[in-house]
C-alpha cells in the first residue's frame, strides 16, 4: 500500500489531523503540555529499530510543536528573532523547519493500549498512525520524481500525482536583486510586484478578473540570487492558467498606473522601515558584513532609488533575466509527462537562450566587528556572525549537523539548552548555516530582556567556544543524525507547493534528481571527528556580533 502513496497523501494528512483538532480538539493522550504523546500500539512493528526511531522523531517533532513551544513561553519574555535573511538558507535540510527538536531517549514511548474517548481522537489517531507509517519509505520508494525536458529543450523535474486535481508549478530565474543597477536598487523587487498586473493584451484589470476565473493562484517574489514564480491551479482549468503564466513571463506591460500603485506602497514600507529597529539593524548588519557588494543593499531599495525606476528600466531587467538558460523548473501533481512538455514550451520556449547577467563577485562576510544599533528597548537582540560552509564543500554534512546540535534543533540544541531551558533568558535561540550564490555565514540569533542581554551574549560566546574546541559527544551526533534523516519529508515535502519549492532548490544546488535517495546516506556517514574539525573550522573565529537595544557595556568580546 505505501508504494502508491504520494507525499501529497502525507502532508494533506498532517492537515487533516490539524484541522480535526482544531474544530473538535486535541485527542486526550495530548492534550496536556509535558504529557508524553502515543503512537497506537503495534503500528511500528513492520520496521527495524533505525525506522521505527525515524517515525518516532517525526511524531515527537510535530507533537512537540503543537504543543511544547506555547506551554514552555508562558513564563518567558517573547521576542523576535531578528536573523540575517538569506536567498537560500539550509536548502534540502532540517534547518527549513522553525519547529525542529529531536526526541530524546525516554520521552516519546508507544502505549500498550489507547482507548480514544472520542470519534475524533480515533480519527485523528488514525491520521498519525497512516502518516508516520508511510513517511519514512515515501521519499526512497514513492515519490517517482521524473525528468521531462519539451521538445525546445525546457527541462523540468515532475511529480505525478492525481489524489487532489490540483497542480503546482515552481520556477526560477538566476539573478535576483542583485542585478539591479546602482542608483536603481529596489529593480527587482518593484518587477516582481508586476507580472499581475497585465500581461500581453491584458491590462491590470482584465489579467485579474481573468486569474480569478481560471481559478488559479499565481506569485513572483525575489532573492538576492534569483527571480522566483509559482502558479496553482485546478487540473481541468489548467490550459487557462498556463495560458496567464505564459502572457506573464512573457509579455508583461509594466503599466505606468499599476508602476505608480506598487511603487507607492513599497515607498510606504521603506518609510515606515526608517522608524523600526529591526529594518534599521538588519540594513547595518548587511553593510558591516559585506561592505560595498550586491548583497549589503536593501532589496526594496531606497526613497530616492525607486523613484528613479522607468518602466524601460523594468522591461530591459525582465529582457536580461528571463531567458531558458537561467531556468529551473518543477511540477507536481494531476499532469502527465507530455501534456507538461507542451504547457513548458508554450510558457517558457519562446524566451532568449541565454541570460545577460551582471557579473557578482563571491565574496567572505566581514567577522570581528561590533555593531551596535542603539535603540530604548525593554528588550535586546543579538546576532552573531561566524564563517559559513559552501554547499558543494566536503564537510558540509559534517557542518550541519554541528550547527543541528550547537542552535538549531529548537528544543535539544545546546544553545537552547544553556540560554533558555536553564536560565530562561529568552524564549527562543538559534542558529543557522545561509547559503547564498557568492557568501556563506553561520548565524546565531536571540533575544532577552535588555538588563541581562551583556550576560546571555556572555553564555552564548560560552557554549560557541565549548563546542568549537570540545566537539559534539556521540550521543548527541546520533540523536542529531537520526533526526535529520526522519525529518525531512515532514519539513520539506507536506504539500505539492512544498514539493515544488524543493525540487527547485535541489536543481539550483546541482545535487542531482536522486538526492532524496542518497541524503541519508551522506549523513549517516559522517563521523564524530569529522563534526568536530567542522565545529573548530567555523566557530574557532572571532564573530562579528550585533546588539539591538540599549547600549551594551563591554559586549565586544564574550
Amino acid at each position: 500500500m505505501t508504494e502508491h502513496l504520494t507525499l501529497m497523501h502525507a502532508g494533506r494528512l498532517l492537515q487533516s489531523l490539524d484541522m480535526f483538532q482544531t474544530r473538535f480538539g486535541r485527542p486526550s493522550h495530548v492534550a496536556e503540555a509535558g504529557a508524553a504523546p502515543h503512537l497506537p500500539a503495534g503500528i511500528l512493528s513492520p520496521y527495524s529499530d533505525g525506522e521505527r526511531d525515524a517515525v518516532i522523531d517525526g511524531f515527537a517533532s510535530h507533537q512537540r510543536c503543537k504543543t511544547g513551544a506555547a506551554a514552555a513561553a508562558s513564563s518567558l519574555l517573547p521576542v523576535t528573532i531578528r536573523g540575517e535573511v538569506p536567498g537560500r538558507a539550509m536548502r534540502g535540510s532540517a534547518g527549513f523547519d522553525n519547529c525542529s527538536p529531536r526526541s530524546e531517549a525516554g520521552t516519546y514511548y508507544l502505549s500498550k493500549a489507547i482507548a480514544p474517548r472520542r470519534a475524533a481522537a480515533a480519527l485523528a489517531t488514525l491520521f498519525l498512525s497512516i502518516l508516520f507509517l508511510i513517511l519514512p519509505a515515501l521519499t526512497a520508494r514513492a515519490m517517482d520524481i521524473q525528468s521531462v525536458t519539451s521538445p525546445k529543450g525546457i527541462s523540468a523535474w515532475l511529480v505525478e500525482d492525481y489524489s487532489v486535481p490540483v497542480v503546482a508549478i515552481r520556477f526560477v530565474f538566476g539573478g535576483g536583486s542583485t542585478q539591479d543597477p546602482v542608483g536603481k536598487e529596489g529593480l527587482a523587487n518593484l518587477m516582481t510586484g508586476l507580472f499581475d498586473e497585465g500581461a500581453g493584451p491584458l491590462d491590470s484589470e482584465a489579467f485579474q478578473i481573468r486569474l480569478d476565473d481560471a481559478g488559479a493562484e499565481m506569485s513572483f517574489d525575489e532573492s538576492r540570487d534569483g527571480i522566483y514564480g509559482s502558479m496553482r491551479m485546478l487540473a481541468e482549468q489548467r490550459d487557462e492558467a498556463f495560458d496567464l503564466l505564459r502572457l506573464a513571463v512573457n509579455q508583461p506591460r509594466f503599466d505606468q498606473a499599476p508602476i505608480d500603485r506598487i511603487r507607492a506602497q513599497i515607498l510606504s514600507g521603506i518609510i515606515a522601515g526608517e522608524n523600526d529597529p529591526d529594518t534599521v539593524a538588519q540594513d547595518k548588519w548587511a553593510r558591516a558584513l559585506y561592505g560595498d557588494h550586491p548583497y549589503s543593499r536593501s532589496d526594496q531599495g531606497t526613497r530616492q532609488s525607486i523613484a528613479t525606476i522607468t518602466p524601460d528600466d523594468l522591461k530591459a531587467l525582465h529582457k536580461a533575466v528571463f531567458a531558458r538558460g537561467g531556468l529551473h523548473v518543477a511540477v507536481v501533481g494531476a499532469i502527465d509527462p507530455e501534456t507538461l512538455k507542451k504547457k513548458l514550451d508554450m510558457v517558457f520556449g519562446d524566451l532568449p537562450q541565454n541570460q545577460a547577467l551582471r557579473p557578482v563577485a563571491d565574496i567572505d562576510p566581514k567577522l570581528a566587528q561590533h555593531v551596535e544599533v542603539d535603540y530604548d528597548l525593554p528588550q535586546t537582540s543579538l546576532q552573531l556572525a561566524y564563517p559559513g560552509v559552501k554547499r558543494k564543500a566536503p564537510d558540509f554534512f559534517a557542518a550541519v549537523l554541528m550547527n543541528e546540535i550547537l542552535g538549531g534543533g529548537t528544543f535539544t540544541s545546546r544553545l537552547f539548552q544553556e540560554v533558555r531551558e536553564k536560565r530562561g533568558l529568552a524564549y527562543s535561540v538559534n542558529s543557522s548555516l545561509i547559503n547564498q550564490d557568492h557568501a556563506d555565514a553561520l548565524v546565531v540569533s536571540t533575544g532577552t530582556r535588555s538588563d541581562r542581554a551583556a550576560e546571555t551574549l556572555g553564555i552564548v560566546r560560552d557554549v560557541v567556544k565549548q563546542l568549537a574546541e570540545e566537539g559534539p559527544t556521540e550521543a548527541e551526533l546520533a540523536a542529531t543524525k537520526k533526526y535529520m534523516i526522519g525529518a525531512y519529508a515532514i519539513n520539506n515535502l507536506d504539500s505539492s507547493s512544498s514539493i515544488a519549492s524543493t525540487l527547485v532548490e535541489l536543481q539550483l544546488d546541482d545535487l542531482g534528481i536522486d538526492y532524496m535517495q542518497r541524503r541519508a546516506g551522506y549523513i549517516n556517514a559522517v563521523t564524530l571527528d569529522q563534526v568536530k574539525a567542522a565545529a573548530k573550522k567555523l566557530l574557532s573565529a572571532e564573530p562579528t556580533v550585533m546588539v539591538i537595544g540599549p547600549k551594551l557595556a563591554g559586549a565586544g568580546k564574550g
